[in-house]
């Protein structure tokens, strides 16, 4: 097992004493050696197998050339955009380019390319020929079929098509990367490995495919039949389970694309292992004279102790990478890690985060999941918990309490996202009034995402009256142990299913409550989200009904100015959005009047605080610029990317999730 860094330069690679890596890992990010970044953990797993790994960090993708720097290797190349999708990282959901890259040194943007997968992967096929090319991460496994995409505003074939790679791994990779490997170290040809779970190939029509066939589609219809495109995103979905998954298969032009059923998760040994490792928690030296990597210092003292989501909102990658079933690690594992972050030297007794795709997950939801998988027609939690859910925040409590124990440990936060529903689906409050009383770090960040029922319903999320009881009881615990904390509430706009009247029911509920975001987060179609395919198509693939969707820039514009109504600039658009919904009435000088007439819109002074009806507190917000990872897969990308939760929020929570 390699000591220090893996190399990343071949220097560095012959002081070691190899002639040569069995695997080149290309990497869009920096080079960050931390679990919650899944390149560090895919190439921890091959070093700690005996697999010589060497890392490429941002290579110069304008020519070949910095792809040869260690030679041709063994077995092959290992490639990934990084922890989230290129072009989310490069655009914002206006389209606009970002000024910054989170994940590169001195977070400077333009060290990778635009779509980096495919451009690495045809970079390296320059150098090589046909070198074995094995393509995973975030970007790989939500592009793995036939996919919309926003940037293009079309429908674009499979990345594996388009990059030329020989495998596609999709999911989380650690077991999935091994098995690839030590069958190439066995001599078996690239070409030749298609049984393996998690994995997605070309082939011809006629070859055998070696696992039970859901459904095939033709890239030819799906381009130009939306409601065609929308039943093969839910066939995809409702086979993303490992128990009851099927294969899947797309024709392109005389070659057949195949993707096999889901690898198992990793159970909770294999977890413990993964995160045993010897990581150097940081990025590499190199980057110092940069400023170091930005990307860190939300995970610097993290702990991530869970994987998958049976949250399943509609606009989060985690169902389609992750996956709807939850596994956890041990106590021990956990707190032994949190060991290391108090040996850390800048370590000052704060945990910043325990947390997860969603935090206060531990199993999965109900024991039927275990024996058949996670149902295809139903979700655990939404429109409302399903009878069978196991509510339980018994050892994540004792997790939490365990970590707190610890000599150098003064406090240990919970920041990652909180399922409300699901902590109020517990009969035991016990961990509602331990998180109020000890882990909240003067404000809780949580998603209620908007107001409208019609409009959640589209998000996969519960009924606002659930938020509502969550925000009631939240304040009285509060009052209960004498604490002045606040909600932080994560709010969208734009999403489909919501119209102009859904984002006015919204601006009125803020005012209703004397809320004032700062940040409100528009939709941002990403790939591999059911969101995303209501978006294109119109269409909800999970069930197939018709959604509005607001596509119109401006209309967007009026939605988000809605939601910001106490704003001086936005006051234009708001007049324009009442008028829109002859909702005059709403311009003036009454109390219930969300901006003043044209005459008379002074801007109101900043520093007026804004307030909580449920608590008569004032309350901050927390600027975030940054996309959002999946700092939680181990092969791929959630950011939650990071992991993530979804990409589309802001800086990397167990992101993926949001």
């Amino acid at each position: 097992m390699t000591k220090g860094f893996l190399p990343i330069t071949y220097e560095e690679m012959n002081a070691l004493g190899w002639e040569r890596p069995d695997f080149v890992y290309v990497c869009g990010d920096a080079y960050v050696d931390h679990p919650s970044f899944g390149a560090s953990i895919i190439t921890r797993v091959l070093d700690a197998a005996g697999f010589r790994v060497a890392f490429l960090a941002q290579p110069d993708y304008k020519s070949c050339e910095e792809f040869k720097k260690f030679g041709r290797p063994r077995l092959g190349f290992l490639v990934s955009a990084g922890n989230i999708d290129s072009m989310v990282a490069h655009y914002t959901a206006a389209k606009k380019k970002r000024s910054s890259d989170y994940y590169s040194p001195g977070g400077k943007a333009g060290k990778r390319p635009d779509r980096a997968t495919i451009v690495y992967c045809n970079r390296i096929r320059e150098a090589y020929g046909d070198v074995p090319i094995i393509i995973g991460g975030l970007e790989a496994s939500l592009r793995r079929f036939a996919h919309y995409d926003y940037w293009a505003d079309n429908i674009r074939r499979s990345i594996l098509v388009d990059s030329r790679a020989d495998i596609l791994t999709y999911g989380m990779g650690e077991n999935i990367i091994l098995r690839i490997a030590t069958l190439l170290d066995r001599g078996i040809p690239v070409k030749k490995i298609r049984d393996v779970r998690g994995t997605v190939y070309l082939c011809a029509p006629e070859d055998k495919i070696h696992y039970p066939v859901a459904a095939s589609f033709d890239y030819n219809e799906l381009k130009t039949n939306k409601r065609k495109y929308a039943e093969a995103f839910g066939v995809q979905y409702k086979n993303q389970d490992s128990i009851n998954g099927k294969a899947i298969v797309e024709y392109y032009d005389g070659k057949m694309l195949v993707q096999n059923p889901p690898m198992p998760p990793l159970e909770r040994e294999e977890l413990d292992r993964v995160y045993s490792l010897p990581y150097m928690r940081t990025y590499h030296p190199s980057y110092e004279k940069e400023g170091g990597v930005p990307a860190i210092e939300e995970v610097r003292f993290s702990l991530t102790h869970n994987r998958g989501c049976f949250g399943a909102c509609n606009f989060c990658a985690l169902a389609f990478h992750q996956g709807r079933t939850v596994r956890s690690r041990s106590i021990e594992s956990v707190v032994e890690e949190a060991k290391k972050i108090t040996e850390m030297p800048d370590f000052k007794g704060y945990i910043h985060d325990v947390g997860g795709p969603t935090a206060n997950f531990r199993y999965p939801a109900c024991e039927k999941q275990l024996r058949d998988g996670v149902c295809s027609a139903r979700k655990c939690l939404s429109p409302t918990p399903c009878k069978n859910l196991i509510a339980d925040h018994t050892e994540y409590i004792k997790l939490l309490e365990a970590i707190e124990a610890l000599p150098k440990v003064k406090k240990v936060f919970v920041r990652s996202g909180i399922r409300f529903d699901y902590l109020l689906a517990d009969s035991d409050d016990g961990f509602f009034k331990k998180l109020v009383r000890d882990n909240v770090s003067g404000q809780l960040k949580v998603a209620p995402e908007h107001c409208s029922s019609a409009v959640l319903r589209c998000m996969g999320k519960p009924d606002f009256s659930v938020y509502q009881k969550f925000r009631k009881r939240y304040f009285e615990l509060c009052d209960e142990v004498g604490k002045e904390q606040y909600l932080v509430p994560y709010l969208m706009s734009s999403h489909p299913g919501s119209t102009l009247a859904d984002a006015l029911e919204l601006a009125l509920c803020l005012k209703r409550d004397h809320y004032a975001p700062e940040q409100v987060q528009d939709y941002y179609p990403t790939p591999g989200t059911a969101s995303t395919v209501m978006f294109y198509t119109g269409i909800n693939p999970l069930d197939m009904k018709p959604v509005y969707v607001a596509t119109d820039y401006h209309e967007k514009q009026l939605q988000r100015a809605l939601l910001q109504y106490n704003r001086p600039q936005n006051a234009p658009l708001v007049r324009e959005a009442l008028r829109k919904l002859g909702r005059e009435d709403l311009i003036g000088y009454g109390a219930e009047c969300l901006v003043r007439p044209e005459r008379d819109s002074a801007p109101r002074p900043k520093s007026a605080p804004r307030q909580d009806k449920a608590s008569g507190r004032s309350k901050t917000n927390v600027k975030q610029n940054a996309p959002r990872g999946d700092r939680s897969r181990g092969g791929k990308q959630s950011a939650k990317q990071p992991s993530g939760k979804s990409q589309s929020h802001s800086k990397p929570k167990q992101r993926s999730k949001r």
